[in-house]
């Protein structure tokens, strides 16, 4: 079927669907595969759910009924359609990658941007060769700018996914110690999350730059930019407060933000220069700013139970985890508690990685400091105040036979270790 074709399809649908517990009447079905899940094996029950029409990779699921939709891959179709799609739809977009902070800084990019124009923003972290594809078929003839998050854990993804989306507009948040596993290394990384960069340059667009980055300014310097930063940059933010909730200032207007830690400052500060690129006003940005409050176990701010609590589990990396134990170091408190989990997708730097978080806490001791996991579990520790635990249940034992009067308490670990658990401790 020619893709022109199956556009049609999707025009006449009701919109994209992957999951046949999520099936919308009149909707188009992709069957997509994985190590634990076949979706040609649903295709019949997508139908009778009332899907419109089927696409499989299956022969054995095929019907000359002219419901299902036979190529030799479910998933490269799909990404093949986001492109047309794309295309058809002519919409500017603006995509993102980095080691850290993307998705809360595509959420503030997007608050921002939509106070002028009609957004369609990726949703939460849906930034894989599925996610980012579903992204831009959500879009429609409505939507006046892009933002698709690009997520990657290998080298060579960010490229494939640069080739789906051919953003008009790139930005990298930074290069930090993610995914070595996959990556390698830093070098990796900086290599991998750079292949946006080739993409903007062999197609000339413009690229966002954040000038307090020097590695990022070097890597752009022949590139068409907009750079941004606390400096004679084209768009100048100057950081005010960061000892607690941030506070910046930009164009002589006073932005009190409801994120904390130094790490949010070029967050932030990216998503006010982009906005000044699209020429939202200042008012607009410092209303965008100010209402956005973060969610999802990113960076929340709880009271409970007599605990002030940055709740910040929904992931974590040597690089994230360092910055926000420098940063609740810095801030203001006596009674302060960690609750730390391990960092996933490491590979052979876990051990050394883990370690290093465990001898940053032993030369800047917290009131307490809990580490669970088994990465923490076997690292060498000669601090009193420090505590391992292999697991969860190991420590949610611990904890309910103790009695804690309530302080400043930092919960952070990787997703997979579900630490927002915490909360039912309390």
């Amino acid at each position: 079927m020619k893709i022109e074709t199956l556009h049609h399809h999707f025009l006449q649908s009701s919109g994209i669907c992957t999951d046949t517990r999520k099936i919308t009447p009149n909707c188009l079905f992709f069957a997509l595969k994985g190590e634990n899940f076949n979706g040609n094996r649903f295709a019949q029950e997508a139908l009778d759910k009332g899907a419109f029409k089927v696409v499989i990779d299956d022969i054995s699921a095929h019907k000359n009924t002219g419901e299902t939709i036979l190529h030799g891959n479910s998933l490269v179709l799909l990404q093949k359609l986001a492109t047309y799609h794309r295309n058809y739809l002519n919409v500017p977009i603006i995509a993102l990658t980095g080691s850290n902070g993307k998705t809360t800084t595509k959420e503030l990019i997007n608050s921002v941007l939509s106070q002028k124009f009609c957004t369609t923003a990726t949703i939460g972290n849906l930034n894989n060769h599925i996610g980012v594809p579903l992204t831009l078929l959500s879009m429609d003839k409505e939507t006046e700018l892009g933002i698709v998050e690009m997520g990657a854990n290998h080298l060579n993804e960010i490229a494939q996914l640069s080739a789906i989306v051919q953003p008009d507009y790139g930005y990298i948040t930074n290069f930090g110690k993610a995914h070595l596993e996959g990556f390698g290394s830093e070098e990796g990384v900086i290599k991998g999350k750079s292949e946006l960069y080739k993409y903007l340059s062999d197609n000339e667009k413009l690229v966002f730059v954040n000038g307090n980055d020097e590695k990022q300014m070097a890597l752009t310097g022949d590139m068409e930019r907009f750079t941004f930063g606390s400096g004679d940059f084209m768009c100048s933010v100057i950081l005010k407060d960061a000892s607690g909730y941030l506070r910046l200032e930009y164009q002589g207007i006073t932005i009190q933000s409801n994120l904390i830690g130094l790490y949010n400052f070029h967050n932030i500060a990216s998503a006010i220069a982009i906005g000044q690129f699209f020429n939202v006003s200042e008012e607009h940005i410092k209303t965008a700013i100010e209402g956005y409050t973060p969610q999802n176990n990113r960076s929340q701010i709880i009271e409970k139970d007599g605990f002030h609590i940055i709740l910040d589990a929904y992931n974590a990396n040597p690089t994230s985890m360092l910055a926000a134990l420098e940063n609740f170091q810095q801030a203001k408190g006596a009674n302060k508690f960690l609750i730390l989990g391990d960092m996933f997708e490491l590979g052979e730097h876990a051990a050394a990685e883990h370690q290093k978080i465990v001898t940053y806490l032993e030369q800047h001791p917290f009131a307490r400091a809990y580490l669970i996991g088994e990465n923490f579990h076997k690292t060498h520790n000669t601090s009193s105040n420090v505590k391992l635990f292999k697991d969860f249940e190991n420590f949610r034992t611990f904890w309910r036979s103790e009695h804690f009067k309530g302080g400043d308490l930092l919960v952070k670990g990787s997703r997979g270790m579900a630490l927002e658990r915490i909360m039912d401790l309390l």
